[in-house]
């Protein structure tokens, strides 16, 4: 049968070989794509849907957060959007009898990838406490109602509302990310810790601070007007790769691209467009200068970088400078303090590619900076980010057409989720419009963050813990605190489509509460709903589902927080819950007349293609900071320290993963194949570490506290990275990633910069823990082949 899952977990039984190939490598990659869709949907039920993501008929995607232009391509998706879809629109399904058959224990032994292939979760399901108050051991049937039950009785018998926290992920819509903040300060807490906490909130903060909003300033047409275009600590061709047809078109128009990356990026080397009959024959090359860059090396590039501009004659925007800026002369004091050598040591870099780089700076009028994660999850990563803010101001490249900053979100809702309240530390503005319409008196102290959630349950400060979709053990840093704090809990609830690794790691009660899903149809008392989302470039537009529910037992969103609500808060609450279920334009009206940029929201949202939230520094060169400009930071210059006889490691994903979940297993732009349980390292480097390639070794993380944090069993793979530096996949490395460190300000768990060492190992077949893949991995290079990330 074409929707039959995998019956158990894969397990490599010999080496498997393969070649890098090309980012949308062409007709092979659509017929892999197609044929995954295939196998979960069926064709006709792949043609239907596939159609209409990211149409603006249709529905959003359910992956990144990229944007869509005007005019759309007919298939307007990715590979890995492609996969997204079908797992989510699979025919697969898992019943009560599924759950009869598969205790908590043996859930718990599978990978992530196996629990991901079941299907769509039917109906709501409960794990009760057993006679000795601990979790039992199979989930069972449970009514909706005395799901949202339990949860009140939870909620309600609390010392302290600060005891609960609500999670939220980035996949979330707009209508029931505003619900549950409102209900969470209804209730009486700011404990909302999202994903933005894991990912971007470097760029918030650092963004916030220095032009006054922490959003990126660019549209999607900036990005075809550019001159410029660098790509520093990202990597398009998997995480993002609608962009490289936006990156393709610039490239075409005349714009010059460097990338920043430790890794060489697939992508920006050779990109095969698959949406174009030239592109997927002939591909091309879009990276000008890559700048192969040692791990957490970036704010000393820009910082070197910045010094030389200011002794360029003319290079500097003076009149942009002098209206619109502040601090310039202390940032001037500490840029032209930089060092050339102090960079070359921590860059990896050569002078001559510096140079090189600084020549197209110096050609380029109008210039975007692009990021991700390669710059957000370091200890210093906030002044990093302000150092690129520092960059732009430079020459004036905020507020002009084909300039600005452009971090490049992930999930496909996670900056409308923020936009909407979803924050352990709002505005006090924010919350005075949100009392003034409710009638409520939401508390002013600060709440939790992700790590801080991690922590609160850890030491028993927190004791319930709702999750909004999402993988919350597997996403986070340190696995084995966190599951151990999970486990603490009295009730964990996960509001899910599918099945992951959290559902298996639960507290003494546990609810798994099946909701619909973008792919959905969506139908209320009020009729047919649509609901909205915001994209990385700050588009809100509606999203349609079009196929049938995967059970008339799902809820939608909406409906799960005002039914919770209900429960909980009882018949005191003034706020209009079952109007809400019933009507979500409803919930966007209130949204109107308390978020500012959504007035009339249900009319420009009805348009096709949505409407653009207004942005100040791009809009009208305003920028909303304590001095009412633009602010210069200067911050001693920051880069990891690495022991003899270490490297630092990234976390980083595959090309068959989106965050958390695994599509496949293999990695083909890095020509890894069949595993997940491998570490990229410099030939040169593991030659004097004597790991021999196809060899397995321990990763043993090194820090501060002296706990030693251990990941067993990975294979090693000799690979171009950096000098210095090593990659693996996450969430089998987020184990050596420990829970106190962080980025300084933003509090991001420092995922990019661990240092580790290298133990005698042996391939493990099984990983119980944290697996994507349980098994070997194999890889192949030539001097004639680049690698790729």
């Amino acid at each position: 049968m074409a929707t039959k899952p995998p019956a158990g977990d894969p397990v490599q039984d010999a080496p498997r070989v393969a070649a890098p190939q090309h980012a949308a490598a062409g007709l092979p990659a659509i017929a892999h794509t197609l044929k995954i869709a295939q196998e979960q949907m069926g064709v006709m039920r792949t043609a239907r849907t596939l159609l209409k993501v990211n149409q603006k008929n249709g529905f959003d995607c359910p992956g990144c957060a990229w944007p869509e232009g005007d005019h759309r391509h007919t298939a307007e998706f990715c590979e890995n959007g492609a996969k997204a879809v079908a797992e989510e629109a699979t025919l697969r399904r898992v019943t009560p009898e599924f759950f009869a058959a598969h205790p908590v224990s043996d859930l718990a032994t599978r990978s992530g990838y196996w629990l991901g292939q079941q299907g769509r979760i039917t109906e709501p399901m409960l794990l009760e406490r057993d006679v000795e108050g601990g979790a039992a051991d199979h989930y069972t049937p449970v009514s909706w109602e005395r799901a949202f039950a339990i949860i009140a009785e939870e909620l309600t018998a609390l010392a302290s509302p600060d005891e609960a926290l609500f999670y939220t992920s980035g996949r979330t819509s707009n209508e029931a990310a505003f619900l549950l903040q409102l209900f969470a300060r209804e209730y009486g807490t700011n404990n909302l810790p999202d994903c933005s906490n894991m990912c971007h909130e470097s760029s918030g903060s650092a963004l916030s601070e220095t032009i006054g909003i922490g959003k990126g300033s660019v549209s999607l047409e900036d990005l075809h007007q550019a001159d410029l275009i660098i790509v520093a600590g990202q990597n398009p061709g998997t995480n993002h790769p609608r962009m490289l047809s936006a990156l393709e078109k610039a490239k075409a128009a005349g714009a010059k691209i460097i990338s920043v990356n430790p890794l060489p990026e697939a992508g920006l080397e050779r990109f095969k467009n698959p949406q174009t009959p030239q592109g997927m024959i002939r591909g091309a090359a879009l990276t000008d200068l890559f700048l192969q860059i040692r791990i957490g090396g970036d704010q000393a590039l820009f910082r070197l970088l910045n010094k030389l501009i200011l002794e360029t004659p003319g290079a500097v925007d003076d009149a942009f400078v002098r209206e619109h800026t502040h601090g310039y002369d202390e940032f001037t004091t500490a840029a032209k303090d930089a060092d050339w050598d102090e960079t070359l040591a921590a860059t990896g870099l050569d002078r001559d590619h510096i140079e090189q780089a600084l020549a197209l700076i110096l050609a380029s009028e109008r210039t975007i900076v692009c990021w991700a994660m390669g710059l957000t999850q370091h200890k210093h990563s906030v002044p990093t980010i302000r150092e690129v803010v520092n960059f732009l101001l430079l020459r004036g490249n905020i507020g002009r057409p084909g300039a600005g900053v452009c971090p490049v979100r992930g999930h496909s809702n996670v900056q409308g989720d923020r936009t909407m309240g979803i924050f352990e530390r709002p505005a006090p503005a924010f919350l005075d419009a949100l009392d003034k319409e409710f009638g409520i008196t939401s508390p002013r102290h600060h709440g939790y963050d992700v790590v801080r959630s991690i922590e609160a349950l850890r030491d028993g400060k927190a004791k319930v813990f709702f999750a909004m979709g999402g993988n919350f053990v597997a996403a986070t840093p340190d696995t084995t605190v966190t599951e151990a704090a999970m486990r603490r809990a009295r009730l964990t609830v996960h509001v899910s489509t599918k099945l992951n690794r959290s559902h298996a790691v639960t507290g003494a009660r546990a609810l798994i509460l099946p909701t619909l899903g973008r792919t959905d149809k969506d139908v209320q008392a009020g009729g047919r709903q649509v609901v909205t989302v915001e994209d990385s470039m700050g588009m809100v537009h509606a999203s349609r589902g079009n196929l049938p529910p995967a059970s008339p037992r799902l809820l939608s969103e909406p409906a799960i927080v005002a039914r919770l609500a209900r429960a909980t808060l009882g018949p005191a609450s003034r706020t209009p819950w079952e109007e809400f279920e019933k009507d979500y334009a409803r919930i966007r009206d209130r949204i109107a007349r308390v978020i500012p940029g959504f007035e009339d929201f249900n009319a420009r949202v009805a348009r096709p293609g949505g409407f653009a939230l207004p942005h100040a520094p791009r809009d009208e060169r305003r920028f909303p900071t304590a001095t009412g400009k633009a602010n210069f930071t200067a911050a001693p210059v920051e880069f990891p320290a690495l022991p003899e006889g270490r490297l630092l490691l990234q976390t980083l994903r595959s090309h068959d993963q989106y965050n958390t979940t695994i599509y496949g297993l293999d990695d083909r732009y890095r020509g890894i194949k069949d595993g997940r349980r491998i570490v990229l390292v410099n030939a040169r480097d593991a030659a004097e570490l004597d790991l021999a390639d196809g060899s397995y070794t321990d990763l043993v993380s090194e820090w501060k506290d002296g706990v030693e944090r251990r990941a067993p069993g990975f294979r090693v793979v000799h690979y171009p990275t950096a000098r210095g530096c090593a990659a693996a996949y996450y969430p089998e490395t987020n184990v050596l990633v420990p829970l106190g460190a962080t980025a300084d300000t933003s509090n991001t768990p420092a995922s990019k910069s661990v240092v580790v060492r290298f133990e005698p190992g042996r391939r493990v077949t099984e990983d119980s823990r944290n697996s994507g893949h349980s098994g070997n991995s194999t890889h192949t290079t030539t001097s004639s082949e680049p690698g790729h990330g």
